[in-house]
């Protein structure tokens, strides 16, 4: 569990850093739009390092394999959703925007698959 839970703090503060950068480092250098859209991988980034967190801590018994589906899915959407995003604002290459809904289907998976393993946890 701790090396998702790690992998969950570090996105967390992967996403601060990229909230930081777009509020004090790019204003002025990117355009509106390109900003929005950094501004979205990075709010999505914290919503999903925070999902990531969740389903470390699920990972206990017979939850466990069903938690560790949901924080692949999650690192799956981290990496293609964020990932293309900031991409995309960065370089302007708009065809970045065509992995986008595919990190998006993963994160919606991710949520399914926890709630999928928060029908084993046991209280």
């Amino acid at each position: 569990m701790s090396a998702w839970f790690i992998l969950a703090a570090l996105n967390g503060a992967i996403a601060v850093a990229a909230g930081v950068l777009e509020a004090h480092g790019l204003r002025g250098r990117l355009d509106a739009e390109a900003l929005e859209i950094f501004g979205i991988g990075a709010r999505y980034q914290m919503y999903h390092a925070l999902a990531l967190g969740l389903a470390a801590l699920a990972m206990k018994g017979e939850a466990a394999p069903r938690a560790r589906i949901a924080a692949w899915l999650f690192v799956v959407g981290l990496l293609l959703f964020c990932g293309s995003l900031y991409f995309l604002a960065l370089t302007g290459v708009r065809a970045a925007g065509y992995v986008t809904p595919f990190g998006g289907i993963a994160f919606l998976g991710g949520w399914l698959a926890l709630i999928w393993a928060g029908l084993k946890l046991r209280s």
